[in-house]
């Protein structure tokens, strides 16, 4: 299948062949939620921790002896029954929250977004990404042909070794480069627009090989 291609301008200069097996993948909401879900548990950091009887300070020596006090015998102050002993069932930092997902159902996800999106005419191919220097200033000057006085909101696209977008989007807040062997769904579905460099598409293309 054809798409149009821009140019930094945002002017149609020509057709570009891009692959239909990727951008002409069915829409399935399923499994683009079922990889998004997977996505955002395996970077969930598991923060909470209760101390146990382990870890607590104290409690080595045995509150009172064991028999004559009247009293129910003890043998640590570490004990979850006591103030400041352990906690029983608590959360742990050990907890793993990591889904596992394969990659052709991961790949397949990427592919329905890319799809949905350039269906819904978020997804725009240039000529070319590159910018003379890594300063942010060059880059948003370059994305103010697209936006025009809007505060832009994409997620590029550039070649490999294309370090240049790369340095000058990191302080652009509403805007995300990734590599063309890099994307993910959340990020794909995050940003309103994604931009495509042409010399990017045949990296897409032979790296989400999973599906066919």
């Amino acid at each position: 299948m054809k798409a149009d291609l821009y140019n930094a301008k945002m002017e149609v200069i020509d057709q570009v062949e891009i692959p239909d097996r990727i951008f002409g993948y069915p829409w399935k909401p399923d499994l683009v939620k079922q990889a998004l879900d997977s996505q955002e548990k395996n970077s969930r950091q598991p923060f909470a921790h209760a101390k146990g009887r382990g870890e607590v300070s104290g409690g080595g020596k045995k509150p009172w002896r064991q028999k004559g006090t009247g009293r129910a015998r003890h043998g640590s102050t570490r004990s979850p029954i006591w103030k400041g002993g352990g906690v029983a069932h608590g959360p742990k930092k050990e907890r793993d929250y990591s889904v596992k997902l394969n990659q052709k159902m991961r790949q397949a996800a990427i592919m329905s977004v890319l799809s949905k999106k350039l269906e819904d005419n978020e997804v725009k191919f240039v000529d070319s990404l590159a910018v003379s220097e890594p300063k942010t200033k060059v880059l948003h000057s370059t994305l103010r042909n697209f936006f025009g006085k809007k505060a832009p909101n994409a997620l590029l696209i550039p070649e490999i070794g294309n370090k240049n977008v790369h340095r000058a989007s990191s302080n652009l807040p509403k805007v995300k480069s990734l590599g063309p062997k890099d994307l993910n769904v959340y990020d794909l579905m995050k940003f309103k627009e994604i931009f495509i460099e042409k010399n990017a598409i045949s990296a897409i293309d032979s790296h989400y090989h999973a599906v066919k």
